[in-house]
């Protein structure tokens, strides 16, 4: 009987539909760690998390079984053996998997049972249900590998204590949110307790599409102490040990790496999922407007982390409405991020668009009309730049915004990414607030404030027409945010929310705002998911509706 085992955990970053770099990064991961019995690697390691789609594509699924034979091959050197997760394709059904590998062979397969269908999740849309599963025999050891979703109800992890499984390994693809960390532990505790086997829980790092995933992975043993926490947002590869004793398996107290603050959380999300999506899709930067306000100085600053200062080009688009504080502040803001900042005047494209217009607005006064031409000659100036340098258009606006419609379709809307999507403005001031007192761990930005302090304790306006201030439209932040928070974060009535302290009138208002800027949201680029209820993949509202509760 084996009585110890080195099992190495490879947190690290994948990328859908790059199978070539995946298993390059997972044959490389046997390399760190050559004496170990075994690798465990991430959710869906193979072909990437989470593919959507993708898996129903019968080209991907011939690529993904002969990737998975190629890596089994490669285990014949009498090195490690591992645990990739891949998809299974069997009699037209598609299962999420994990497939030991060892000694050159496919050893074993063993299929997720439960599929979330839920917020970001459409696993049921796309695989079918594995059974309940039993343990996996690696070298004498009886494995049980629940995945994911399978530990987030007792069933699973029940029938392989059941079936006689040692050690629970959980491989991952979860995404992050604030306040997950917290979630995922007392998740594992109560799994722990009920089996009283311990329990590896391997989450992957990197940022898709609108979701980034965190990482922190970390092993409890059967005694509810965590063995080894590793750090998020950053690859790991780490060898841990095993010894088998009266009351079965234990870990040996490994590295105990801190986590982040639910701000640091945030801010290193949203460099994660922008810059693997401007990599990703081999972009060789961003451009956006610097307009001298808080959410294009967060956005520049998160570019400038994520990217680097020489990949983050900035523009500052002036109309006659542009004060010379705003200038100043812009061009400080560049100064010290170091950053391009050039200066494109739209006031010639506005001019023109009046005389365009004016018989046709002769007997109207203006108006929104006019304000929005401004913001869509903007648009219009960044998406330019981009066609003509093939940089993409970031775009700045804040979750606020986008709960009320506050934001101009075709405008300020224009770009390809934006960062500050699931953001709402009173967190926007906290980031940078932090950002100015903090260099973030991996962020490629210079150390000290990278805003003047001018930028975060100005009132906050859209500088399209004279003396202009959010708040002539909007309530203040603070208490916009508390009622955004109970109608879109909570789902609350109208009366619900007003019963919590708010003018009945106004949460009505912002009701109404909420529910007619839906064509908006639907046409806005992705941003990163950053709190549970974020626009797009989490709350999924009808265009057309005309139900209200205020």
């Amino acid at each position: 009987m084996k009585d110890s085992l080195t099992i190495a955990l490879a947190q690290i970053n994948q990328s859908v539909g790059d199978l070539p770099a995946n298993c390059a990064a997972m044959l490389a991961a046997r390399v760190v760690h050559p004496t170990a019995d075994l690798i465990l690697f991430p959710e869906l390691s193979l072909i990437g998390y989470p593919p959507e789609d993708l898996v129903l594509k019968p080209a991907l699924q011939k690529a993904a079984d002969a990737a998975l034979l190629a890596l089994a091959t490669a285990t014949a050197d009498g090195g490690p053996a591992m645990l990739v997760g891949t998809i299974v394709t069997e009699n037209g059904q598609h299962f999420n998997a994990m497939a030991l590998l060892d000694g050159g062979e496919i050893k074993a397969i063993t299929r997720k049972h439960d599929l979330p269908n839920y917020g970001v999740f459409d696993e049921k849309r796309v695989f079918t249900a594995g059974p309940m599963p039993g343990p996996i025999n690696f070298r004498g050891v009886r494995l049980g590998v629940p995945i994911c979703e399978d530990i987030w109800f007792a069933d699973v992890c029940e029938c392989l204590k059941e079936t006689g499984a040692e050690i629970l390994l959980v491989p991952n693809g979860s995404p992050f949110e604030v306040g997950k960390d917290d979630r995922r532990l007392q998740l594992v505790i109560a799994r722990v307790q009920e089996t009283n086997l311990p329990l590896v829980y391997l989450n992957r790092i990197g940022g898709q599409d609108e979701l980034v995933f965190d990482g922190a992975s970390f092993i409890m043993n059967h005694d509810c102490t965590v063995a080894m926490q590793l750090a998020d947002w950053e690859e790991r590869i780490v060898l841990t040990h095993w010894t088998r004793g009266d009351s079965g398996w234990m870990c040996a107290p490994g590295q105990h790496e801190p986590l982040d603050t639910d701000i640091e959380g945030i801010y290193h999300a949203m460099m994660m999922g922008l810059r693997d999506y401007v990599n990703r899709n081999n972009f060789p930067g961003v451009v956006l407007g610097l307009s001298g306000g808080i959410d294009s100085a967060l956005s520049a600053a998160v570019a400038v982390d994520a990217l680097g200062p020489e990949r983050v080009w900035c523009v500052m688009m002036p109309s006659k409405y542009t004060s010379k504080e705003s200038l100043d502040d812009a061009a400080s803001c560049a100064k010290l991020l170091g950053v391009k900042l050039d200066t494109i005047s739209i006031a010639p494209a506005v001019n023109a668009y009046e005389q365009m217009f004016l018989s046709i607005f002769a007997e109207r006064s203006p108006d929104i009309t006019e304000e929005n031409i401004q913001s869509r000659a903007r648009g219009t100036t960044l998406m330019a730049l981009s066609n003509k340098f093939g940089h993409m258009v970031l775009t700045t606006g804040n979750k606020s915004e986008m709960s009320t419609g506050y934001a101009t379709l075709y405008g300020d809307m224009c770009g390809g990414f934006s960062v500050l999507k699931d953001v709402y403005k009173t967190t926007v001031f906290e980031l940078c607030t932090w950002r100015n007192a903090n260099q973030p761990v991996t962020g490629k930005g210079p150390e000290g404030a990278v805003m003047p302090i001018r930028v975060i304790v100005k009132p906050p306006s859209a500088e399209l027409r004279d003396n202009q201030k959010d708040e002539d439209s909007l309530p203040a932040y603070a208490e916009l945010d508390a009622i955004l928070q109970g109608l879109v974060e909570n789902e609350l009535s109208v009366a619900e929310v007003v019963a919590k302290g708010y003018d009945q009138a106004t949460v009505a208002r912002m009701e109404r705002l909420l529910y007619v800027a839906e064509y908006k949201r639907r046409q806005a680029p992705p941003g990163v998911k950053i709190g549970a209820r974020n626009f797009g993949r989490d709350r999924r509202y009808p265009i057309t509706n005309g139900f209200r509760t205020g």
